[in-house]
């Protein structure tokens, strides 16, 4: 069931396990449930970022990594899972974004965190075109060098930056990006379909998109205006709606007919069987919700299904 990380010595089931939750909506006892059911269920990657959770009041960031370093000491499993931590969008020592002293500082600090002597996918959580990439990359590579990461990945890269950051590696003792983590699900295509998901398939650069059930709508808990009152992301709902979401919705209620699985699933299943793509990204705050989106790793959708799903509201 597991997939090679594109080109690395990396396997990986085919869903990651999103970190975004813990030490937020997910206390520690929640957080360490699901962490645990997880790993119980095949499950071999966790993916977080030193930014999560500065967004809430009194938080400052690295409240994930912090739980999940708590847990990976509780629980023993260090060896069995991949831990996936991101670099660039909260500041701090050695400055901020993509500053090679602040990628140092910033490996060191998520380390601590995490409680380990290594990362196994590092990526930069977004562009920095203020710095060159030569010295974002020789930053990497210095961790790399040392034994603290593994392997490197962008996040929110467009087409552009992800083929210069790769062409400025090429034929040099530079580290070489291996995975791509953007924004992509079934009615959220634009940033990924195209120019980029191709480039990835030619280079056989790992793709784990995030958002892989659109901040929930993707569940059919969002079908009215009616409901969009349903919770604090309702609002954002309304242009997913408007749009083609509604017929999305439609035709993964037709496959659900036909296979008896959930919406998360379908949405999950369809993303794992895109061309380029090695895993999709989802939190859940609850083993309940863990046990509605595991299935996925298994759920094979036919052709036809695929298409109808691809096609719908287009």
């Amino acid at each position: 069931m597991n997939k090679r990380l594109g080109s690395t010595d990396l396997h990986l089931s085919p869903l990651v396990l999103g970190g975004n939750v813990f030490g937020w909506t997910a206390d520690r006892s929640a957080s360490f449930a699901v962490l645990d059911a997880f790993v119980a269920g095949g499950g071999t990657m966790i993916d977080t970022a030193d930014v999560y959770s500065a967004w809430v009041d009194g938080h400052r960031g690295g409240e994930s990594e912090t739980m999940i370093g708590e847990w990976l000491k509780a629980s023993g499993r260090r060896d069995d899972v991949l831990i996936a931590t991101k670099v660039g969008m909260l500041p701090g020592d050695g400055g901020e974004k993509l500053a090679p002293a602040r990628i140092i500082a910033a490996c060191e600090a998520s380390l601590r965190r995490l409680g380990t002597d290594r990362i196994d996918v590092y990526y930069a959580h977004q562009d920095d075109d203020a710095v060159p990439q030569e010295e974002v990359l020789a930053a990497f590579g210095s961790l790399i060098a040392a034994g603290k990461v593994r392997v490197l990945g962008v996040s929110n890269f467009t087409g552009r930056r992800l083929k210069s950051a790769i062409d400025v590696s090429r034929g040099t003792d530079l580290p070489r990006v291996h995975v791509l983590q953007p924004e992509y699900n079934l009615v959220s295509r634009h940033k990924f379909e195209g120019e980029l998901q191709d480039y990835c398939v030619q280079e056989n650069v790992a793709v784990l998109p995030y958002y892989g059930l659109a901040s929930g709508f993707l569940t059919g808990k969002y079908r009215s205006t009616a409901d969009l009152g349903k919770s604090v992301r309702g609002g954002s709902m309304a242009d997913l709606l408007a749009g083609r979401g509604a017929a999305v919705l439609a035709a993964m209620d037709e496959v659900a007919a036909e296979t008896g699985a959930t919406l998360p699933q379908i949405a999950l299943a369809w993303l794992i069987a895109q061309p380029g793509v090695a895993a999709p990204v989802a939190s859940a705050t609850s083993v309940a919700q863990l046990a509605d989106l595991l299935p996925a790793m298994t759920l094979e959708l036919d052709r036809d299904q695929l298409d109808r799903l691809t096609n719908a509201g287009v």
